[in-house]
């Protein structure tokens, strides 16, 4: 496998083979189609570019996604089933769940997800949908509980709780809840409620379609509790290691076990690093055939 510093070279020697063509098209696309030669499966990679501009809206998952995965999905045999690759933030829920809903419609229950580096939150729950997930030991999953403005919905829901109680047992501490509470306004903490009630739900509904389909609830619930539980994780941007997703029963593929699957896979993900490095693209949805949609930074227009 080319390491980072020989896909830098290799992509100079590409530029000066075809000056006309962009290397890191040319280079990146190579490796994702090797991918499809050793998987015989289709390939699509899922892109965000969110460490090299943070604070891009379209770096996360979000509604116009559907549309870039429309566009890679068009004349690809779906009978080759889809092996997904992640690399995101996550992003809104409910583009997330009409994302899975279409991937389901396509290819049925036939999804393997890959990560070969970090694949968070709503991108977490896209990994969840599927039959497998490929993972290195450099790999990680990420919590799944909702967030409102960067607050953990569970969080603010126990704070209320804490509040509440110490209230009831020391009316004089009311006055210094207050500050505290008065930052939620009157809808949110139902809000938040609902928001974790669908979140579980929907990844319950994923996992008992398809990765956990006929081990029972138990198997359904030890995973939601793991990956939604804020009391459990502290954070939602903890990294969730490969030993841990294995043992609270996901089914995980060692990355490591197909060395030639490692070194396109890697590869690839360099590649992509190295693209969101020296353009404005911030999204890539692209298949193994080097149909893509790209989504590019826009700044700020100026006041």
């Amino acid at each position: 496998m080319p390491n980072w510093n020989e896909v830098i070279l290799e992509i100079d020697l590409a530029s000066k083979e075809n000056p006309d063509d962009n290397a890191y098209d040319t280079v990146r696309r190579k490796y994702l189609a090797k991918i499809h030669t050793i998987t015989k499966r289709n390939v699509i990679a899922y892109y965000s570019g969110w460490m090299q501009r943070p604070g891009s809206a379209d770096a996360s998952v979000n509604d116009k996604d559907k549309s870039g995965f429309m566009l890679a999905i068009n004349k690809l045999d779906k009978t080759l089933g889809l092996d997904l690759i992640l690399h995101t933030p996550g992003g809104d829920v409910a583009a997330t769940e009409s994302l899975v809903d279409y991937l389901y419609q396509i290819f049925g229950k036939d999804i393997r997800v890959i990560v070969p580096q970090i694949s968070m939150s709503a991108g977490t729950m896209i990994a969840l949908c599927s039959k497998e997930i490929i993972m290195g030991k450099h790999s990680n999953l990420g919590p799944i509980d909702p967030q409102f403005g960067g607050m953990a919905c569970q969080a603010v829901l126990d704070e209320f709780a804490q509040a509440t109680n110490d209230i009831k047992v020391n009316p004089h501490s009311a006055i210094l809840w207050q500050a505290i509470i008065s930052k939620y306004h009157p809808t949110f903490l139902g809000a938040c409620k609902q928001a974790i009630e669908w979140s579980e739900r929907m990844v319950s509904s994923w996992l008992s379609h398809n990765m956990c389909h006929g081990k029972g609830e138990d198997a359904v619930k030890k995973i939601l509790t793991t990956f939604s539980n804020h009391q459990e994780q502290k954070s939602h941007s903890r990294h969730i290691p490969k030993q841990e997703c294995i043992d609270v029963g996901l089914n995980i593929t060692a990355l490591e076990d197909d060395q030639d699957l490692q070194d396109a896979v890697l590869t690839t993900h360099h590649m992509y690093l190295h693209t969101f490095s020296n353009s404005l693209a911030v999204k890539f949805i692209e298949n193994h055939t080097g149909i893509a949609y790209i989504e590019k930074f826009a700044a700020p227009k100026p006041n």
